[in-house]
């Protein structure tokens, strides 16, 4: 059932409810009016009856036939006398306003042979009732179907907007983001539309982003699948090589003790060379010190290692005691750092940067934060949407602040909850 036809149900189940409160106070009142008429007319009935027992002679059919609420009736010598039954009074209206005991006339003998049949009239009072149940039933039937068209004209700009609103919802599903709700009159209408346009602004916004995220994804994976096809092979494929090389020389100078030495030598360097070489290549696949170490110990190995690298200052703050992390919290964290400190790196142009890991009772929280430019936050390149996604996987919240002059700042607050 529609809200329409809800609500035009329930607003007639009121007014047939009202109906039927003012029926019953009618009725009730009516009981009460028709049985004081009644009792004023058997009163006159009464009084008709002793005036005919005084002198028949003063009672005369003109006189009589104006009477309310009585009924004479004259009868002549033979003619069979009525109950003063009337159609009226045989319905259920009748029934509930007139008891039918209290309706036997009562009937007199006058001189020459007529009589006299007098009783309480009470049809006209029952008719009276019936025309004012009729146009009280009549009245709120005109003002229900009133009602029903005000409700139908008064809804139907909002029906409108929730049929646009509905094909606008089933559009944006098939992924047709651009579509918009026109603007209304309307202030609510107005304003859903604009919240609606808003939303489906930024759903478009959003995919367009995730499209380039995607593609710069895709870039980044070739680009890594090329850095590491040229450090097996200009890096440890060299010294594979060198290492074979030197090994085949060792057997044609088996007989110079010297050379052999010498051979030897270098094969134990290259041997080195290769063992770092792949460290490296592990390292920045995975940072297996996290397998081992705690996760402050392996931040502030990252935090030596990358000052080293380069050159710039690198102060950390190590403060309270960390909570027992998961390995996936340990590894998100530890990557967000490393995403940080390569973009201060690369684009900051900083000389001094501030590492602070702090833990409390609410959880654990990150700040990083350098002397450089700055990044403004509509640069977001893989990096720092990578960040995002890593506190998005933590349930932590994260925010970045560019400070022009400043530099840049990043601030991670992960509950406790998220880091269990």
């Amino acid at each position: 059932m529609s809200a329409l036809w809800r609500l035009n149900l329930l607003v007639a189940l009121f007014f047939a409810l009202v109906a039927m409160v003012c029926l019953a106070v009618l009725l009730r009142q009516a009981s009460h009016d028709v049985q004081r008429e009644l009792d004023a007319a058997a009163a006159v009935v009464a009084y008709l009856g002793e005036m005919a027992e005084r002198d028949p002679a003063t009672l005369r059919p003109e006189l009589t036939d104006s009477l309310r609420h009585v009924r004479v009736r004259w009868l002549s010598p033979g003619q069979p006398a009525t109950d003063g039954g009337d159609t009226l009074l045989t319905d259920w209206l009748g029934t509930w306003l007139y008891p039918a005991e209290l309706a036997a006339p009562s009937e007199l003998q006058l001189p020459g042979g007529e009589r006299l049949q007098i009783s309480v009239d009470p049809s006209d009072e029952v008719e009276e009732v019936r025309d004012s149940l009729l146009q009280l039933l009549a009245l709120f039937g005109v003002a229900l179907l009133l009602c029903l068209l005000a409700i139908r004209w008064a809804v139907r700009p909002g029906m409108r907007v929730l049929a646009e609103l509905f094909g606008a919802l089933v559009r944006i599903a098939d992924g047709r983001l651009d579509t918009r709700l026109p603007p209304h009159r309307f202030a609510e209408a107005r304003e859903l539309a604009e919240r609606f346009n808003h939303m489906a602004a930024a759903l478009e916004d959003t995919r367009a982003d995730n499209d380039r995220l995607t593609q710069a994804l895709l870039a980044l994976q070739e680009r890594e699948r090329t850095r590491l096809a040229q450090a097996l092979h200009d890096d440890l494929g060299q010294y594979l090589a060198g290492i074979r090389a030197r090994a085949c020389l060792l057997r044609v100078q088996a007989e110079q003790p010297d050379a052999v030495r010498e051979t030897a030598a270098h094969l134990e360097q290259h041997s080195l060379d290769l063992q770092n070489g792949f460290r490296t290549l592990v390292r920045d696949l995975y940072p297996v010190m996290l397998d081992h170490l705690e996760l402050a110990d392996a931040i502030g190995q990252l935090a030596e290692q990358w000052q080293s690298t380069q050159g710039i200052e690198c102060e950390l703050q190590l403060q309270g005691v960390l909570p027992p992390l998961s390995m996936e919290a340990k590894l998100h964290l530890y990557r967000m750092v490393q995403e940080a400190l390569t973009n201060v790196a690369r684009h900051a142009r900083a000389t001094r940067v501030r590492l602070q890991l702090r833990a409390d009772r609410n959880g654990v929280r990150l700040l990083l934060r350098d002397d450089g430019h700055g990044l403004p936050p509509e640069r977001l390149g893989v990096g720092l949407r990578s960040m995002v996604e890593h506190a998005r996987c933590l349930g932590a919240r994260l925010r970045m602040r560019h400070r022009p002059g400043h530099g840049w700042a990043l601030y991670l607050n992960l509950p406790v909850e998220g880091a269990t």
